[in-house]
């Protein structure tokens, strides 16, 4: 397995940078179970209903400088 290992390594290090990411998002994609995949479908749902709701006006942005400011005071606490 080792050479087998070291020769994969070798051939993919060789790779430009954007196919080395894209070999490193499937790789990760694969040790993902169902589970998993299941969890992050829900929350990329829960992401596309946030920002229409911020599209179409219906939630309540607030500042970052005030988000940072209200977490800086929980912490000086």
């Amino acid at each position: 397995m080792s050479d087998n290992f070291d020769e994969v390594l070798t051939a993919a290090l060789s790779l430009s940078p954007g196919a080395r990411a894209m070999l490193a998002d499937h790789l990760l994609e694969s040790l993902q179970d169902e589970s998993q995949k299941r969890i992050d479908a829900i929350w990329a749902e829960e992401a596309e209903r946030r920002a229409r709701a911020v599209d179409e006006g219906r939630a309540k942005l607030i500042p970052g400088e005030e988000v940072m400011a209200k977490l800086r005071s929980r912490v000086k606490s």
